[in-house]
């Protein structure tokens, strides 16, 4: 005798509940999507998938082609547990506090596991934030990092599933940049934080494994010129600061970057290439809307 069960509803998580009027259909752009039996739904009939794990998938049509996958998002936990790149943390949520009201909106584009995000949430107690990401693997995480924080499986190089204007901040950090679909989302009075790596940040790294992704000498003119359009800078910082890693740490460092395609995991360690201390350097810049 065989027994038919009925799927199981996924519940609607609180902070994707709170997102809702953020969000318009991807497929038709026109409908606002509501919850009803484990997915998003809009007026014309398009539905989308509430994932058991908290996110929602969204994406439509072809699928995006990268986003970290469940090793990469393993190490990538395991390091930033360390508190390594806490001061990156901090300085993308201070710059970020600057721009939201009590009740601010934060989106997180290429949130990763949500580490920037929450970082941001906890200095504003009174904000909602929402992270986009293609990797449903790191979305797993994403979902869980803060109870005020929503995720989204999407791709950043297509037109965002947001209405115009809803956002008072758009973080980016370490993460591809879609500055016309930046400028839509935010409010006029929004800010755009970007936080990327100066040609001196893992050096020590690149020095020693040369299958490392370098950092391209003209990154900072692309940027430039991609955002100008839409986006004045007014506050760029620096940081900066050497940090002592163990063996298992830059093992890490190494699976949770793009630079994971290219290395060994084992490699490294037999021949005896990993640094004990590594710079960590990045510019963190504020944008305010053209």
């Amino acid at each position: 005798m065989i027994r038919r069960t009925r799927p199981r509803s996924v519940s609607l998580p609180s902070a994707l509940h709170r997102s809702l009027d953020l969000l318009c259909c991807p497929a038709c752009r026109t409908g606002r999507l509501h919850a009803d039996r484990g997915a998003l739904r809009c007026p014309s009939g398009h539905s989308f998938d509430i994932a058991r794990y908290g996110y929602a998938g969204l994406l439509t049509g072809a699928r995006a082609t990268s986003g970290d996958d469940a090793e990469m998002v393993r190490a990538r936990d395991r390091f930033l547990a360390t508190g390594t790149y806490a001061p990156i943390r901090e300085v993308s949520a201070r710059l970020a506090a600057g721009a939201v009201s009590e009740r601010g909106t934060v989106v997180d584009v290429g949130c990763g596991t949500g580490y920037y995000l929450a970082g941001a949430l906890d200095r504003l107690p009174g904000a909602r934030g929402l992270g986009l990401d293609s990797s449903v693997r790191a979305l797993r995480s994403a979902a869980r990092a803060h109870d005020r924080a929503a995720a989204l499986a999407w791709d950043v190089f297509r037109r965002f599933p947001l209405d115009d204007g809803v956002a008072d901040v758009v973080l980016d950090v370490f993460a591809p940049r879609n500055p016309a679909e930046f400028h839509r989302v935010l409010r006029p009075t929004g800010r755009l934080v970007v936080v990327r790596p100066t040609g001196r940040h893992l050096a020590e790294l690149r020095g020693r494994i040369p299958a490392m992704v370098t950092v391209d000498p003209a990154k900072e003119q692309r940027l430039h010129r991609a955002l100008a359009p839409f986006f004045e800078a007014t506050v760029t910082e620096q940081v900066e600061y050497s940090a002592a890693l163990s063996g298992a740490d830059v093992l890490d460092l190494v699976a949770m970057t793009p630079s994971a395609r290219h290395v060994s995991r084992a490699g490294p360690a037999d021949d005896g290439l990993l640094p004990g201390r590594v710079t960590v350097s990045v510019l963190a810049t504020a944008y305010r809307p053209r």
